[in-house]
């Protein structure tokens, strides 16, 4: 696809945008009695009864906030639903901060902190902020924003601590899932923090806030990128000593371009420029270890670069569609742009799902989108599963295609 296709592309990217993916949320998966229902399987029926976690809604609230501030007050109500049902139900009264699950009539069943959830929070309610104006959604965003730096900061070591209890004391299990490791800090959550305050900043220019993501950026450099493979690391004990090395493909090309964001806004140019030469460094070896010949990015990696798992999952192809594009942007490298229109023409012709809506959330191999009875992942919604990776990236495309 030639440059001088932009227009083409764009405007194909904005259709799966708006006539598929935003519509199946406002449509299918809002729940008449308040917030979103949590989850609808590979055939696209809805599961009332399905928990409903603090990250998918806080996913769908920035979603709808965005579109809100891109494409119109269509999406305004969207967005006011979810903020309101995040307010009125995931909000902890008592002890601040956001629950990390709760039951399909509203009520927590983990009271957990995790800090990845209240990092979302911020991530939403500032982005609310930014398209409607609303002081309330940035007062609950700055509260959150506290909350991380007052319980969770690592003062001596850097970074933050993963998860602690209702009442923002230790825990003894952190685990953000059950397929991630037990640790104290790992890249997954800093990754994140760090988008977090990102967005904050933009509507919030507070000088300790702009000194702790200076930190983090630092952190995420000297700490979670391994320098010598130009991968992330995954998981930590408090000291930040490794503790598992393989590779997350679609965590290493979001990151990539997530930093350069980071430090964009944030303004520091001798950082920003740190972090540029860092982050094509990363995009380059995904492409190079990534990628499969259909143009598709592999999931996972041991440490010896064997695949873990072959499978295609929807939001690392999003991430790559973003992030190689962001490489190309920085280094005018045509290699990286048909990358990125690979991958996209991957997402349109085998994870788009033209039956149901959304995207299918895992293929095989070969292309072919797993079933609920060969995968439990499976699915159109989830408790991981929601528009965050997929909307963002054809948020991000369009205005990149525009200049």
């Amino acid at each position: 696809m030639a440059e001088s296709d932009n227009g083409a592309w764009a405007t194909e990217i904005r259709a799966e945008l708006t006539g598929n993916i935003l519509p199946f949320w406002q449509g299918r998966m809002r729940d008449p009695e308040g917030g979103f229902f949590g989850a609808a399987g590979c055939d696209g029926v809805v599961d009332p009864a399905a928990p409903r976690s603090s990250v998918v809604n806080a996913r769908i609230l920035w979603t709808f906030a965005t579109a809100t501030r891109l494409l119109g007050d269509g999406y305004r109500a969207t967005a006011d639903w979810a903020f309101d049902y995040l307010k009125r139900h995931f909000l902890d009264e008592a002890h601040g901060g956001l629950y990390w699950l709760l039951d399909a009539d509203g009520l927590p069943l983990s009271d957990r902190k995790q800090i990845y959830a209240q990092a979302f929070g911020i991530y939403a309610l500032s982005e609310h902020a930014r398209a409607t104006g609303s002081g309330d959604s940035l007062d609950l965003a700055i509260g959150l924003y506290r909350l991380i730096e007052q319980h969770a900061a690592d003062r001596a070591g850097g970074g933050y601590i993963e998860a602690l209890d209702r009442a923002w004391q230790p825990l003894d299990d952190m685990r953000l899932s059950d397929k991630d490791l037990n640790s104290p800090k790992s890249m997954n959550t800093h990754l994140h923090v760090m988008e977090a305050y990102t967005n904050l900043l933009r509507v919030w220019r507070d000088p300790e806030l702009e000194g702790r993501q200076a930190a983090l950026i630092a952190v995420t450099l000297d700490r979670i990128v391994d320098n010598r493979t130009d991968h992330f690391r995954l998981f930590f004990d408090r000291d930040w000593r490794p503790l598992d090395g393989h590779v997350s493909y679609g965590h290493d090309i979001e990151g990539s371009w997530l930093l350069v964001e980071a430090a964009e806004v944030l303004g520091d140019a001798a950082l920003l420029a740190r972090v540029r030469a860092v982050a094509v460094l990363m995009a380059e070896r995904t492409l190079a270890e990534g990628r499969d010949s259909d143009g598709s990015l592999y999931y996972e990696a041991d440490h010896d670069g064997r695949l873990v798992d072959a499978n295609k999952h929807w939001w690392p192809q999003a991430e790559a569609l973003v992030g190689f594009y962001n490489a190309y942007q920085m280094t005018g490298d045509a290699t990286f742009r048909t990358a990125a229109a690979e991958v996209w023409a991957f997402i349109r012709d085998r994870v788009v799902d033209r039956q149901h809506g959304e995207w299918h959330a895992k293929l095989r191999p070969d292309g072919r989108p797993c079933t609920a009875a060969e995968d439990a992942d499976a699915c159109l919604a989830g408790p991981w599963k929601c528009p965050y990776h997929n909307a963002r990236a054809c948020f991000e495309m369009i205005e990149r295609l525009a200049g």
